[in-house]
């Protein structure tokens, strides 16, 4: 039977006292972010000349910011080397038997597909769009409710035999709609106020996460180094909340409800974190290589369902402020400039140029400025998130 490192490392630390340390969470989550850190930074500099042999270049689009022109070419799907970082190192120290890690690898392997489908699209055909915008949200539908529906009966459950049989005990019901409490909707900065979803509220709660943080993230990878350090920052802040979560005496201090196996999204949260920081590496300005679909929206569904299991929908929504805004900043120009050609005959724009990130660049702003203080802004609205741990 396959097991993974740390458990080989367990199994021997009977006779190595030194190897016990192993048994422990923080000491595993430590251990993936470096191996994540080591593998980015050993095979990136392959996966880029890889990358530029097989000729698979960023497309830029001809009414884009002019500065970017000079972009054209540059390697791009090097969210590949994050994906082999967070599997590899997830794969090597995360408890097998967990459900919840293996749902998160779910998604974030399933949108990394359809990402990577997409950049190839882009590469081979030389198309700019890519895949087209119904057939890349019909299979993220697909996962986003897969995922949606399992974690509706998981998070309230200890073990998938009986999560079958709430599921079981929900049909047998005619679909009621009654969920535990455990899958209510909390309110950061509020000690016992939380609102019952039901199951179907849960599932359309969750399917908006999931879809919308993997677009969120992909619309905001638009200059070099914008979405992977916000993703690294979010990540980590959400790995302290499953820690959180998954612990049952400090579930109880700090007034969360328990949710057995939620700390096991450490490793993975660390694993992203290594694997984001190696990538930064070769990402900094002036990139040698872009994350591509494959990447963003892979890390964004990935965020989308750590916290649906730790029921921090709400604090992501804070912490992703960047994200959230990238999104909202899309819709409201498109929204207007469809509104007022039917209603003016000539369509009009808010921004001068969406995502958000452009529309600071068309103003003035140096691409490195317009990236560094959206991090500043991240870390700041992480720190608010995880000042919800005790300010309820």
């Amino acid at each position: 039977m396959l097991i993974t490192l740390a458990q080989w490392l367990q199994a021997w630390s009977p006779e190595f006292g030194f190897l016990r340390v192993v048994q422990y969470l923080t000491f595993r989550a430590v251990m993936a972010a470096m191996t994540a850190l080591l593998i980015g930074l050993a095979f990136g500099p392959w996966v880029i000349r890889r990358l530029a042999e097989l000729k698979i270049g960023q497309p830029i689009r001809e009414y884009g910011v002019q500065a970017h022109i000079a972009k054209r070419g540059t390697p791009t799907m090097g969210g590949v080397l994050i994906l082999i970082g967070v599997g590899v190192s997830t794969l090597l120290w995360f408890d097998w038997g967990n459900r919840f890690v293996w749902i998160v690898m779910l998604v974030t392997f399933g949108f990394g597909t359809i990402g990577w489908i997409d950049d190839w699209r882009k590469v081979v055909k030389r198309d700019p769009e890519g895949m087209p915008s119904g057939e890349k949200y019909f299979w993220q539908s697909v996962i986003g409710l897969i995922a949606a529906v399992y974690l509706a009966f998981s998070v309230s459950e200890t073990t998938n035999l009986r999560v079958i049989e709430l599921f079981l005990r929900w049909v047998q019901s005619g679909f009621s709609n009654d969920l535990p409490p455990k899958a209510d909707l909390l309110l950061p900065f509020f000690k016992t106020v939380s609102y019952p979803l039901g199951v179907f509220g849960f599932i359309g709660l969750t399917y908006v996460v999931i879809v919308g943080a993997s677009n969120a993230v992909n619309l905001t990878d638009g200059l070099d180094g914008l979405a992977i350090m916000p993703v690294v920052m979010v990540g980590s802040a959400l790995g302290v909340f499953a820690y959180v979560v998954g612990s049952a005496v400090y579930s109880k201090y700090l007034l969360f409800p328990h949710i057995p196996g939620a700390g096991e999204l450490l490793i993975f949260c660390a694993a992203m974190a290594g694997a984001g920081l190696a990538f930064l590496w070769f990402n900094a300005h002036p990139a040698q290589v872009f994350m591509g679909d494959v990447g963003a929206l892979a890390l964004g569904g990935a965020l989308g369902t750590i916290a649906v299991i730790t029921r921090q929908e709400i604090v992501l929504a804070i912490m992703g402020g960047v994200f959230v805004m990238e999104a909202l900043s899309v819709m409201i120009q498109v929204g207007w400039f469809k509104y007022t050609k039917r209603r003016y005959g000539q369509g009009r724009r808010i921004l001068l140029m969406a995502p958000l990130h452009h529309h600071f660049e068309k103003s003035g702003w140096t691409e490195t400025q317009v990236v560094i203080r959206f991090w500043i802004i991240t870390m700041l609205l992480c720190l608010i998130g995880l000042a919800s741990l005790k300010l309820r």
